[in-house]
């Protein structure tokens, strides 16, 4: 009590003379010119410039952009309770899914939600990729091997590996590629702004990581902007459609979103793939710059709805597997990207954050939690791999039950019944892009042809 007191009445006459220096003083003598200035700049402006003036060079900005322009939350689920009626029983909606249903060894999951490519390295410490295949594993879902190479204690903990054939190629040759579930071409990212070089210096490539990449020691390692040795869209075509005939399992195209998706995809189209990656302008990485994951790209909701359009425009549909990626971190987003026309959804910041819990207090005051999983972080030999997998897997078992329960009011049977019907907004812009219904109008309830304030009889109604 007694230093309770007197640490009062030391900070009494410093608040005083800061509280009238800020009602008195004019604005240039005045702290409160900083409240007007961050309002103007913003506090994220103001703290990167100093960032920048300090180290003279790019940033690198774990973990993705802030500016999030997918209008998820302007979207709503359309439930159903008397024309039609829910679904008798939430626990038996089906939650499969299937990429590359034509392909020899179709990659079959359990639940439409995949741990995307974050790789061992260039990404996440190997403790982290660990644990990140142990609880999709227990989920009956699948990881991915990101930028990086097929490591021994990653596939030992996944059920399913997809692996990335990356512009660094790291994980190439029959070895690598033989052990996968599905191998993902890996063009561009969402957070990079599509494709661009991604330099590592020797220096930052540890021992097993060296051996892993089969780099000599002092050699730094490079993710180019394009497929070393493609010169022409067709030199892609030619690699997508040799690796189909050498493999069974499905092999898909990942591209960053872009206003010229359209021209991507007419060249995806042109291949044999088994399934698409559509990474918009949210997405996380490890270490791109802001310049990029702000300014460069599409939004996932607008780089997804208009994939989909163009692929049944073109009656292309049914040939290819539709993965959405970039910003999804609730089951409501994981929800509304299945209705839009996705056939699974990658989630990557919020699945690490599932995965480290209640551990961050490992790194929490003194540093951030990306320090306890990034590769290049100082306490990455604290996280506990078991407890992580399991908040992981609990995680993605609690959203798959919570999408259960919504799929059961809009009267559904499986996630993949899900479609843009199910989906309604109150922006008529968005109705009008996305093909949704508009809660401002007097929509005709689909297969019920009436008039506004008509009584319905029975035998006029979709019931089910």
């Amino acid at each position: 009590m007694l230093l309770s007191w007197m640490m009062m009445k030391m900070m009494d006459p410093m608040a005083d003379e800061a509280m009238a220096k800020t009602l008195t003083e004019d604005y240039p003598d005045n702290p409160f010119l900083m409240v007007t200035v961050a309002e103007k700049l913003s506090p994220r402006a103001i703290m990167e410039a100093a960032m920048r003036a300090e180290a003279g060079k790019e940033l690198v900005r774990p973990l993705g952009s802030p500016v999030v322009l997918s209008p998820w939350d302007k979207i709503l689920l359309n439930p159903k309770q008397l024309f039609q009626l829910p679904y008798p029983d939430y626990t038996q909606v089906a939650t499969q899914t299937v990429i590359g249903p034509y392909a020899k060894r179709p990659l079959r999951l359990d639940i439409p939600i995949m741990i995307t490519g974050m790789s061992y390295g260039g990404s996440l410490s190997l403790l982290m990729k660990t644990a990140l295949a142990q609880g999709a594993a227990m989920a009956g879902t699948s990881t991915n091997t990101g930028e990086s190479a097929v490591v021994k204690e990653e596939r030992d903990a996944a059920r399913y590996l997809v692996g990335q054939y990356h512009r660094g190629g790291q994980l190439s040759g029959r070895e690598q590629l033989e052990q996968l579930d599905a191998i993902e071409i890996q063009l561009g990212q969402g957070a990079w702004g599509g494709a661009v070089d991604e330099p590592m210096p020797a220096e930052q490539i540890g021992r097993h990581l060296r051996k892993a990449w089969q780099l000599e020691a002092g050699q730094s390692h490079t993710v180019y902007a394009r497929m070393p040795g493609k010169q022409t869209p067709q030199d892609y075509i030619n690699m997508v459609n040799a690796m189909k005939e050498q493999y069974e399992v499905p092999v898909g195209v990942k591209i960053a979103g872009t206003d010229y998706i359209e021209y991507e995809l007419a060249v995806i189209a042109q291949t044999q793939a088994d399934y698409i990656v559509v990474d918009g302008s949210e997405g996380g990485t490890s270490a791109s710059n802001p310049t990029l994951q702000d300014n460069v790209g599409l939004p996932t909701f607008h780089t997804l709805v208009r994939t989909v359009d163009w692929l049944e425009d073109n009656h292309l549909r049914d040939r290819f597997s539709v993965i959405a990626a970039g910003g999804l971190t609730t089951p409501g987003h994981f929800l509304k990207a299945l209705a839009l026309g996705a056939d699974a959804v990658y989630i990557g910041t919020i699945a690490l954050m599932a995965a480290m819990q209640a551990q961050v207090v490992k790194a929490l005051p003194q540093t951030p939690p990306s320090q306890l999983a990034l590769y290049s972080g100082r306490i990455t030999d604290k996280l506990d791999v078991d407890k992580a997998a399991r908040h992981l897997a609990n995680f993605l078992n609690s959203c798959t039950v919570e999408m259960q329960l919504a799929a059961q009011a809009v009267g559904k049977q499986a996630l993949k019944d899900l479609e843009r019907t199910d989906l309604v907004t109150v922006e008529r812009d968005l109705a009008e892009f996305a093909g949704i219904r508009y809660a401002a109008s007097h929509r005709q309830v689909p297969g019920a042809a009436t008039q506004p304030g008509k009584y319905y009889q029975p035998e006029e109604l979709p019931l089910h």
